[in-house]
């Protein structure tokens, strides 16, 4: 009989890939209207318009009472947003916490994304990246991640998304209350919301140079990987692993 085709991506990866990618554009969007509402940044337990700033960004607000430079103010959408944003930050933590729990019991994260030692090296890390930015993927390493590839996702995963949850929920007075050492850590509930703006920021140029290097490896044949978890057909099975 023959053997069904091996997966490019298992389903987990798969459905995870797509959910967490809703939330993140929902928290996104969510996320600027709120940045909207007040576009100035402290450091410190407190930040108001009568406090100088630590930086601001050169855009108009969605309210009158903060100055901006602009002689308008845009649709405060505030409200809608701040609820959203909320429930798409449940949700991708759910999410995440599934995904990565199962990816720890099944072993994906070992066979799949952690490296070896022996590529642990700046020469290597330099030169995977240049090959995968100056050459066009082969059939075999379409069935595998390269070195730059799995040190992104590892920082994401582990040190990034915990980054942004963390400095999200150090805004939240129920949290700040109920652990206030952790908000400490953080210099203040300003500076948790400075920093959770620049971990943001980091987060969408990993998505931009995700879908930039997607598109540039074959976009049609990742993206059908990623929804059927199947590779272009004339793709050679991966060589097992030692």
């Amino acid at each position: 009989m023959a053997e069904p085709p091996r997966l490019r991506h298992g389903l987990l990866v798969r459905v995870t890939h797509w959910l967490i990618t809703l939330a993140f554009l929902a928290l996104l969007v969510t996320g600027a209207e709120i940045v909207l509402s007040h576009p100035r940044f402290y450091w410190g337990e407190v930040g108001n318009v009568n406090t100088p700033v630590l930086f601001k960004l050169p855009v108009p607000a969605s309210r009158n009472l903060v100055p901006t430079g602009y002689g308008y103010v845009l649709p405060d959408q505030n409200g809608w947003s701040r609820y959203l944003h909320f429930q798409s930050a449940w949700f991708f933590v759910f999410v995440g916490l599934l995904y990565v729990g199962v990816a720890l019991f099944n072993g994906h994260f070992r066979r799949d994304l952690l490296p070896a030692l022996k590529e642990m090296s700046p020469r290597k890390l330099a030169s995977s990246f240049w090959r995968h930015l100056r050459h066009r993927p082969s059939a075999q390493e379409a069935w595998s991640y390269n070195l730059v590839q799995r040190l992104s996702y590892l920082g994401v995963i582990f040190v990034l998304t915990p980054l942004v949850i963390w400095t999200g929920l150090a805004m939240s007075p129920a949290f700040v209350s109920a652990v206030p050492s952790a908000v400490n850590l953080l210099g203040g509930q300003q500076s948790a919301r400075t920093l959770h703006f620049f971990v943001s920021v980091l987060l969408v140029l990993f998505l931009l140079v995700h879908v930039f290097m997607v598109v540039l490896a074959g976009f049609w044949s990742r993206m059908r990987a990623m929804i059927t978890g199947r590779a272009a057909e004339l793709l050679p099975e991966p060589l097992e692993r030692a």
